[in-house]
Order: C-alpha cells, then sequence, then structure tokens
C-alpha cells in the first residue's frame, strides 16, 4: 500500500491541489517508508496520474475538488477526504491502524475565492 498526503508544512494540505509538497507513505513489512516530492505543475489530471504513476493507492486530504476524485478514481486510488490538518505522519499511523475517522468534503461549483473550483465547505 502507498499512502499520498498533501502538506501544508508538515500538516495535511487543506487542499490536495493547492499544495506544493506531497508525503508518499509505503507501508513495507519492516515499518514505513516515507518520501517527500514536488508534484507536476497543476492541470486537470496531472497530479493523480503523477500519484499513479508513483503506485499510490490512497490519498488522504482536507478537500479535493469532484474533478480531481473523479481522476483518482480511474486510476484506481482511493480518496480519503475531509482530514484535519494535524501532521502528516499522525494522520498516517491512523489510518493504518484503523482508527482515522473523517467526514468527507468535496469541493463543487464555480470557482469562490480560494481557486478550488467552487462549491467547498472551507473553513476560514
Amino acid at each position: 500500500m502507498k499512502i499520498a498526503v498533501p502538506l501544508e508544512g508538515d500538516l495535511v494540505a487543506s487542499h490536495f491541489g493547492h499544495a506544493s509538497r506531497f508525503a508518499i507513505y509505503e507501508i513495507l513489512p519492516e515499518g514505513l517508508r516515507k518520501e517527500v516530492l514536488s508534484p507536476p505543475p497543476h492541470e486537470p489530471g496531472v497530479i493523480p496520474r503523477w500519484l499513479s504513476e508513483l503506485g499510490v493507492t490512497h490519498v488522504l486530504c482536507g478537500q479535493m475538488g469532484h474533478r480531481a476524485l473523479m481522476f483518482c478514481q480511474e486510476f484506481g486510488m482511493e480518496v480519503i477526504s475531509g482530514v484535519m490538518p494535524v501532521p502528516a505522519d499522525e494522520v498516517v499511523s491512523e489510518f493504518v491502524a484503523g482508527r482515522l475517522r473523517v467526514k468527507p468534503r468535496f469541493c463543487k461549483g464555480h470557482d469562490h475565492g480560494h481557486g478550488c473550483g467552487g462549491g467547498c465547505s472551507r473553513r476560514g
């Protein structure tokens, strides 16, 4: 299993498409391996394709647009949205242990000022 987490610093990014870095966690018999990478420039479908090429099976994020969600699903990745902006290492540990609880959050509609494409339930 490979898990991608968009980052803002060391925290889970509030929005998938706005992250300048992604932590990629690989679950191995000997433990967790983590690598932090910069994604290619943001264009529709580019980041999901890139993650798929890295072998990512799961994405943990704050919010994601419906179009990005569809791309991730087309590439066979499971998306878990609604993750709070806490340290990514903690979120992945909770997820792997089966204890991560979230309320899914997705953006929809037209842009409304912060570039997510609109309609998201962004706080603050």
